[in-house]
């Protein structure tokens, strides 16, 4: 989720053209970057549930991209609380505020320069 807030923020400020240029920085695939992306679709309140998850000391993390795609397609934030809900039953609580809100689901373009890549400030 951060990675995908610092993205955004990259294509906002015309550090970066678009997908593919991250993608190419990332050594990542442009489906790859596309499918971090889609996370900033998700009601603002799961977006901080998300950054705000404990960190997992040991074994694999609990929560997956794969698994959060099908939340971050619904373009309710309602519905998105309900599944989100069903997937997370211990930070349910955190995807109350804001229950009647819809996603905007904008696009942004920006133009090409030179990229720095740093950690998401906090």
């Amino acid at each position: 989720m951060a990675l995908a807030i610092r993205f955004s923020q990259l294509l906002r400020e015309g550090v970066v053209a678009d997908y593919a240029a991250l993608a190419r920085l990332g050594h990542v695939s442009r489906a790859r970057v596309t499918q971090m992306m889609n996370l900033l679709c998700l009601a603002p309140d799961l977006q901080e549930a998300l950054l705000f998850l404990p960190r997992t000391e040991h074994g694999r993390d609990p929560i997956i991209l794969r698994n959060l795609q099908p939340i971050a397609a619904a373009l309710d934030w309602r519905e998105q609380r309900r599944l989100w809900a069903q997937r997370q039953p211990d930070v349910a609580a955190a995807s109350t505020a804001n229950s009647g809100r819809r996603n905007p689901r904008k696009k942004e373009k920006s133009s090409p320069q030179a990229l720095e890549l740093g950690a998401p400030s906090r």
